[in-house]
C-alpha cells in the first residue's frame, strides 16, 4: 500500500492505492476545522468537569470512596476522552463528528487504539508553548497536516463526507431532447461479448453443435430473452437481443454517458453495498455468516472496478467521490487490524508491553541514569552544604523534616493517613505519578530533552531531600516510608523516561527508514512501554496509599517491598521472550 500527498494550494490530499490497484484520495483536515474541533471537545470536557465537581461538592466527599472515584474520573476525562472517541468512535470525537472529519492511519485504514493513545497522550507536547502553537504550526505547514502526536501515531486528519454514501444520487435524466431516451444495458459486459461471440460463430458449426450452444446460451440470458418477442425462434430471438443491446450501447456511447450507464446499471448494488458495509463498520465481519464474507469482498472487488471505470469515463466528483466513499469503507472493513477487545488488551499488557520493556532495556538504562546522577549529585551536595537545602527543597519538605524529630519520637510516621482517606490518597497519587510519567513520555519527543529535565529535575529533588533528612537524622524515618513503593514506583518513571528518549532518539537518528515512518514504529513500541509503566504506578499507588501511609512498621514494609520486587520480576519475565522482535523494531 502506498500514500502519497498531493493537491493544490488550497487544499491537500492523502492518496491511498489498495492492493486492487485502486487510488483512495481524502482530503486532508485543515487548521481551521480541527480548531473548531478542539474547541466543541474542550467545552464538553470542561462542562462534564464542572458535572463531576459538583456531583463531589453535592456528595460531600472529603477522604472516602466517591472522592477517590472522582478523582479518577476527573484524571480519565482529561486524558481518556480523546482517546475514547477516536480509538472506539471511527475516529471522532463529537467536535470532529461535527466538524466533518475523523482521524485515519495515514496508510487509510481506520486509526488502531494504540495510535489513538499516542497521539493523544503528545497532545502535551504539541499544545508548548500555550496555547497550541507547535501544533498549530506544524497543522499549518506540514504536507499533510500532521502534528507531533500524527507523526509518532503514524495518524492524518482527513474530511468526511458520510452523505455521499448516506443519499445516494438520483438516476440521471438526459435533457437532449432530439436525441433517443438513454437505455440502461440489460447484459453485464462479459455475457455482451459472449453473445456477440456466439452468434459470429454459429455459421461455421454442425446444427447440432449449434442448437446446444444455442441451448446453452439461451438458459444463461434467459432473464433479458424473456423481454424479446416470444414468437421467434431462440437463433433469431438471440440476435435481436443482441441488436438491441449493440443499439443501447452506441446510444450510451453516442452520448459521452458511459457513467450515467454504469451509475443506472450498478445504482441498487452500490445501495446494497453501502448497508453491507455499515453493517461491517458497526458490527465487524464477525457478524457475517460464512458464505457472506467472500461476497462481501466479491462486492468490494466490483465497486473497486466500478470507481476506477467511472474515473476513466470522466463522471462528475460527486458520482466518483460516492463510490470512493464505499471503497474505503469496504476496504477499511476487509484490511483493518484486529482489534480484539479484552483479549488484545490482555495481552498488550501481559506480553507485548513488558517484551517492549526488555527490547528497549539500555532506554531504560538510560532514564535510570538521568535521574539517579542527579540524584546523587543532589544528595552530596546538600551533605556537604545542609545551608542549601533552603535553596533547593519545597517548603513542605523542610517543615516535615523540622517536625520529624517529634513525629518519630512519638510513633508517628513520615505520612499518616486515617483509614478512611487512604482510597483517596492512593488516586490521588495514582493520577500524580502516572501524569508524571506521561509528561516524560511525551517530553521525550523534543530529540529528548524534555524527558531528560523532567528526570534530572525529579532525581535532583528526591536526593536533595535524602540528603537533608540525613543531616537531621532522618534518613531510616524517611526510608521507612519509601520502602514499600519506591522501588516499583521509581523504575516505572525510568521506564516512562526511556520511552521518551526512544521517541527522540528516533527523531534525530531515523536509521533506514524515512523519519516519520521510524517515528511511528518507535511510537508503537514506547507506548508499550508506557502502558507498562502505568500498570505499576496503579500498583505502587495502591501500596503507598494504603501500607506506606499506615502504621505498619518495618516488617511489614519490607514484605510489601519484597512483593513489588517479585510483581516486577514477573510483570517482565512474562514478555522476555519476545522481547528480541521488539528490539529489532518489531510490533
Amino acid at each position: 500500500m502506498v500514500a502519497s500527498a498531493s493537491g493544490s494550494s488550497l487544499t491537500r490530499h492523502l492518496a491511498i492505492e489498495t492492493p486492487e490497484n485502486v487510488r483512495l484520495e481524502h482530503e486532508v483536515a485543515g487548521l481551521g476545522s480541527r480548531a473548531a474541533a478542539a474547541v466543541i471537545d474542550q467545552t464538553l470536557i470542561g462542562v462534564l468537569f464542572l458535572a463531576l465537581a459538583i456531583l463531589r461538592g453535592v456528595t460531600g466527599v472529603g477522604g472516602s470512596w466517591t472522592g477517590a472515584l472522582a478523582i479518577l474520573a476527573m484524571f480519565g476525562l482529561w486524558y481518556g476522552y480523546f482517546i475514547f472517541f477516536e480509538a472506539l468512535r471511527d475516529g471522532q470525537t463529537p467536535g470532529k463528528r461535527m466538524m466533518g472529519i475523523r482521524v485515519v492511519m495515514v496508510t487509510g485504514h481506520p486509526v488502531s487504539p494504540g495510535a489513538a493513545v499516542i497521539r493523544n497522550l503528545l497532545r502535551t507536547a504539541d499544545f508548548l508553548p500555550p496555547p497550541y502553537l507547535l501544533g498549530a504550526i506544524l497543522v499549518a505547514l506540514h504536507p499533510r497536516a500532521r502534528r507531533l502526536g500524527d507523526l509518532a501515531g503514524g495518524t492524518v486528519v482527513v474530511r468526511d463526507h458520510p452523505q455521499l454514501v448516506a443519499r445516494p444520487q438520483a438516476a440521471p435524466v438526459i435533457t437532449h431532447s432530439p436525441s433517443p431516451p438513454l437505455a440502461t444495458p440489460r447484459l453485464t459486459d462479459a455475457d455482451f461479448q459472449l453473445l456477440g461471440a456466439t452468434l459470429a460463430r454459429l455459421p461455421d458449426l454442425a446444427p447440432d453443435a449449434s442448437q446446444r450452444l444455442l441451448s446453452a446460451l439461451g438458459m444463461r440470458l434467459g432473464r433479458a430473452l424473456a423481454e424479446v418477442d416470444p414468437s421467434l425462434d431462440l437463433a433469431t430471438k438471440l440476435a435481436t437481443l443482441h441488436q438491441d443491446e449493440t443499439a443501447r450501447r452506441e446510444t450510451g456511447r453516442g452520448l459521452g454517458s458511459q457513467w450515467m450507464l454504469l451509475e443506472v446499471r450498478q445504482r441498487e448494488r452500490w445501495d446494497e453495498f453501502a448497508l453491507l458495509s455499515e453493517r461491517a463498520r458497526r458490527q465487524g465481519l464477525d457478524s457475517f455468516a460464512a458464505a457472506e464474507l467472500p461476497a462481501f469482498a466479491a462486492r468490494y472487488r466490483e465497486i473497486a472496478a466500478d470507481l476506477a471505470r467511472l474515473r476513466t469515463y470522466g463522471a462528475p466528483t460527486d458520482t466518483v467521490a460516492r463510490v470512493e466513499r464505499l471503497v474505503a469503507a469496504g476496504h477499511n472493513a476487509l484490511y483493518r487490524s484486529d482489534r480484539g477487545g479484552f483479549r488484545r488488551l490482555w495481552r498488550v499488557l501481559a506480553v507485548e508491553s513488558p517484551a517492549a520493556v526488555a527490547g528497549a532495556r539500555w532506554y531504560v538504562l538510560a532514564g535510570f541514569l538521568a535521574f539517579m546522577i542527579p540524584g546523587t549529585i543532589g544528595y552530596r551536595m546538600i551533605r556537604d552544604q545542609p545551608e542549601r537545602a533552603e535553596e533547593v527543597l519545597p517548603v513542605v519538605m523542610l517543615e516535615r523534616a523540622a517536625a520529624g524529630a517529634a513525629r518519630a519520637a512519638a510513633g508517628d510516621r513520615y505520612v499518616s493517613v486515617a483509614i478512611s482517606g487512604r482510597p483517596f490518597t492512593a488516586s490521588w497519587i495514582i493520577t500524580n505519578n502516572v501524569r508524571i510519567a506521561f509528561f516524560c513520555f511525551a517530553g521525550g519527543i523534543f530529540a529528548g530533552i524534555g524527558a531528560l529535565v523532567l528526570l534530572a529535575f525529579n532525581g535532583l529533588l528526591l536526593g536533595a531531600g535524602a540528603g537533608h533528612f540525613a543531616n537531621v537524622g532522618l534518613f531510616a524515618y524517611l526510608g521507612e516510608f519509601v520502602l514499600s513503593h519506591g522501588v516499583l514506583e521509581l523504575t516505572a518513571i525510568w521506564i516512562a523516561g526511556g520511552a521518551g528518549f526512544m521517541l527522540g532518539y528516533t527523531l534525530i537518528v531515523p536509521g533506514r527508514l524515512s523519519r516519520a515512518d521510524a517515528l511511528a514504529a518507535a511510537g508503537r513500541r514506547a507506548v508499550r512501554m508506557l502502558a507498562f509503566a502505568v500498570v505499576c504506578l496503579v500498583v505502587a499507588g495502591v501500596i503507598e496509599g494504603f501500607v506506606s501511609t499506615s502504621g505498619a512498621g518495618w516488617a511489614g514494609r519490607f514484605a510489601a517491598s519484597g512483593i513489588t520486587l517479585t510483581f516486577l520480576a514477573v510483570y517482565l519475565g512474562m514478555g522476555t521472550r519476545y522481547a528480541k522482535g521488539y528490539a529489532a523494531g518489531g510490533d
